[in-house]
């Protein structure tokens, strides 16, 4: 199965924001190379929050690019096997944590954000990423720093979809359906 492939499949079975989740679709119908940063429509991205629910934390990383807190994610590869392997890929490179594992279920939510020319959009399929007991973060080179941070932080230091991200990923945890 080709990543495209896995994304419609991963979209198609997502139970939520069925708006948002039409466009995603939608957008991959129509281009073929939707997965890659080459689509300057817009492409599919990956992305995960890192956590850790024992001590009630979330690691963020401060993109270097764009100077704000976020989630680890970005571009697919051609080597990614599935949305998921290329979100855990990435979660792992820019936290540098072994060890990660997805939240099972999928994605806990999905996010369409502009970004700069020459592309669009970023059609970015966000999962959670459980961090090992004794977890030890390394910055990347795609980041200008790597924090902790307490549940009730990350709203006065990241954006409105991070803390959404956070709150749908605390709702599946606890075994809520998000709203």
């Amino acid at each position: 199965m080709s990543l495209h492939d896995d994304a419609v499949r991963v979209l198609e079975t997502y139970d939520g924001q069925e708006e948002l989740r039409g466009i995603y679709l939608a957008h991959l119908v129509a281009r073929p190379d939707g997965m890659w940063k080459s689509c300057e429509a817009g492409h599919v991205t990956a992305s995960a929050l890192v956590i850790d629910p024992e001590r009630g934390r979330v690691l963020l990383t401060l993109h270097k690019k764009l100077g704000m807190w976020l989630q680890m994610g970005g571009h697919c590869e051609p080597g990614d096997a599935s949305l998921a392997a290329a979100a855990l890929r990435e979660a792992t490179e820019e936290s540098g944590i072994p060890g990660l594992t997805l939240l099972p279920g999928g994605p806990v939510q999905l996010d369409r954000h502009a970004i700069p020319t020459p592309c669009h959009w970023h059609l970015d399929v966000q999962y959670a990423a459980l961090a090992p007991v004794g977890a030890v973060e390394a910055i990347s080179e795609e980041s200008l720093d790597l924090r902790w941070f307490a549940y009730d932080e990350v709203a006065a230091v990241a954006d409105g979809s991070v803390v959404r991200l956070l709150e749908r990923t605390r709702a599946a945890l606890s075994g809520r359906v998000p709203g």
